[in-house]
């Protein structure tokens, strides 16, 4: 086997893991999941059928990745931060054919007990906050705080907090990795990536 997985877990015949992944106590994988090279599901995780998971993923103690969420490759997702994959739910009324699309793009940090609300796409390398709420699209980069969620600046690659306006023209250069971002308008770009 070219993963490991502790043996208090439930890995669904049919779930697809990758090289090198860790699967810690008391996690559930169902059977569609599809897992990617080197990640980290840690204790108490559940991954549904309709969920991908790129390379290099960390998911810390007690997050759900319900059906219809995507994380491309470096998420992590901060311990019992919330998905949600319904918007109106109730339980007397079956919404199981509305379920939102949830996009988390390379890069992305998702703090503790943040809560991301289905049909959202967080953009790469954005940084929610811990305890944030998110309800609408996150651009690349962004640092997102509070409930609800708003933007209150701009974070490198390197995971630290860029000095530039929320908007406007502007440039910096981060001085542990060297990577040059430019600002134009309110779209921030590492333009040496």
């Amino acid at each position: 086997m070219e993963y490991s997985i502790h043996q208090s877990a439930i890995v669904d015949e049919g779930a697809k893991i990758g090289a090198g992944s860790r699967i810690w106590h008391f996690v559930h994988v169902c059977a569609g999941a599809q897992i990617g090279d080197n990640c980290s599901l840690g204790q108490n995780v559940f991954v549904g059928n309709k969920v991908v998971i790129g390379n290099n993923c960390k998911i810390q103690n007690n997050v759900s990745v319900y059906d219809n969420v995507t994380l491309e490759e470096g998420v992590f997702c901060g311990p019992s931060m919330v998905f949600t994959n319904v918007y109106n739910p109730r339980s007397l009324i079956e919404r199981k054919n509305e379920y939102r699309d949830t996009l988390v793009k390379k890069g992305a940090t998702l703090g503790a007990n943040c809560t991301i609300v289905c049909g959202v796409t967080v953009g790469q390398y954005a940084f929610i906050g811990a305890g944030a709420v998110v309800n609408k699209d996150v651009p690349a980069y962004a640092l997102i705080v509070g409930v609800p969620a708003k933007q209150v600046g701009w974070m490198s690659e390197y995971g630290e907090q860029i000095p530039l306006p929320l908007d406007g023209s502007a440039e910096y250069t981060c001085p542990h990795s060297g990577q040059h971002y430019t600002l134009n308008g309110t779209i921030l770009e590492c333009v040496n990536a």
